[in-house]
């Protein structure tokens, strides 16, 4: 690990491995753990003959044995464990990642022609993970845009209409901001433009799930994935990015406004059409 500090001056001090107080983790996939003898990083991706498979962010994967306090997540000292498998007795009232009471044996529905837009890649993973269930039932195909610069001319080419409902998700919608400047400029009764106040997506996931207690504050002028990125010793935005979905289960790890903003879109797209 060399002269990394982002895991502290003594978390490899002493005789660490036989503390009693170690955790153990369940090794759910993609957590994101390393390996305390190598310093190899990556995420959770299988289990083979009592070892663990790890897959770093170039895509190599490497297999290491289930041992007590061998791996660090976060910087402090594990056990991974292999989770439990599912209980195969079905609970009653399930309910989905957002909190929905979950439908049994439901095939997917025919996609609807009205549709809900994200922003880009990273919204459109996390709405799949709390949401993904629910819009599957309803027939709802969520697109990211890459960019919400040419929303005017987006939504004009997709012809909104009673039958064909629009339904967009912005980020850092707040009065003010270019993005407040640029939702003006839509215009329709089959298009709902609703968002959250937060600067990224990765913003509408709570703190503490990853791992601090605030997100960092990034000055004005920098690139935000790119600074919050430096702020916490990460690499890259996209092992960044890894860390934060491997955390989300469910609605109760994201900000409320975000939460409030996609019930809002789906309720929008899927109102039964006239006649």
């Amino acid at each position: 690990m060399g002269g990394d500090r982002r895991y502290g001056d003594d978390v490899l001090a002493g005789n660490w491995r036989r503390r009693r107080t170690v955790p153990e983790v369940d090794a759910e996939p993609d957590l994101v753990v390393e390996d305390a003898d190598s310093g190899f990083c990556g995420a959770v991706v299988g289990f083979e003959s009592g070892a663990v498979t790890l897959e770093d962010r170039h895509g190599r994967r490497r297999h290491f044995p289930l041992a007590p306090a061998a791996f660090l997540l976060d910087g402090q000292p594990v056990t991974l464990r292999r989770p439990a498998p599912a209980p195969t007795a079905p609970r009653q009232r399930q309910r989905t990642a957002s909190g929905s009471i979950a439908v049994a044996n439901q095939p997917a529905r025919v996609a609807r022609a009205s549709r809900i837009w994200v922003e880009g890649v990273h919204d459109a993973a996390l709405v799949e993970r709390i949401w993904g269930d629910d819009l599957r039932v309803e027939g709802v195909v969520v697109e990211p845009l890459d960019g919400i610069d040419d929303l005017a001319t987006r939504v004009a080419e997709f012809a909104p209409g009673p039958r064909r409902r629009l339904g967009v998700m912005v980020d850092h919608l707040v009065p003010g901001s270019k993005e407040s400047r640029i939702v003006a400029a839509v215009d329709s009764p089959y298009v709902l433009v609703t968002g959250h106040p937060y600067v990224d997506v990765w913003q509408a996931v709570k703190p503490d799930r990853v791992g601090l207690r605030q997100w960092p504050r990034i000055p004005p002028g920098q690139p935000w994935k790119d600074g919050v990125c430096a702020a916490v010793g990460v690499a890259e935005p996209a092992e960044m990015w890894r860390r934060i979905l491997a955390r989300v289960r469910g609605y109760q790890d994201v900000e409320t406004p975000l939460i409030n903003a996609m019930e809002r879109m789906i309720d929008f797209v899927t109102v039964p059409p006239p006649g």
